[in-house]
């Protein structure tokens, strides 16, 4: 089977070939072929599969996500902020639109 993965490989795609390469049936030249990518990047995925192992068993397997309030406020004022163009725009078009 074959897997031609564009430009930028997703995490779910970096890990199928991770695990192909640690089950150990194939050399990496002929995952390489198989799946479109350079043997060293299989190598790489593999070893950052085996590195960051552990961190499955870790809390549930899961880190709880990071909030970074400062950045939430900021988006929120952008939020607000776009609002509020929004509206102001939308009464400007009025006459043309009809709505």
């Amino acid at each position: 089977m074959r897997y031609v993965e564009t430009e930028k490989h997703h995490p779910e795609f970096k890990a199928k070939v991770a695990l192909e390469a640690l089950k150990g049936g194939e050399p990496a030249s002929e995952l390489a072929s198989w799946f479109g990518v350079h043997p060293t990047m299989i190598h790489q995925w593999k070893r950052a599969l085996l590195e960051g192992a552990s961190g499955v068993f870790e809390r549930g397997g899961r880190k709880a996500p990071e909030v970074d309030e400062e950045q939430v406020k900021d988006r929120h004022a952008k939020i607000g902020e776009l609002a509020v163009a929004n509206d102001f725009l939308a009464r400007k078009l009025k006459p043309w639109t009809g709505k």
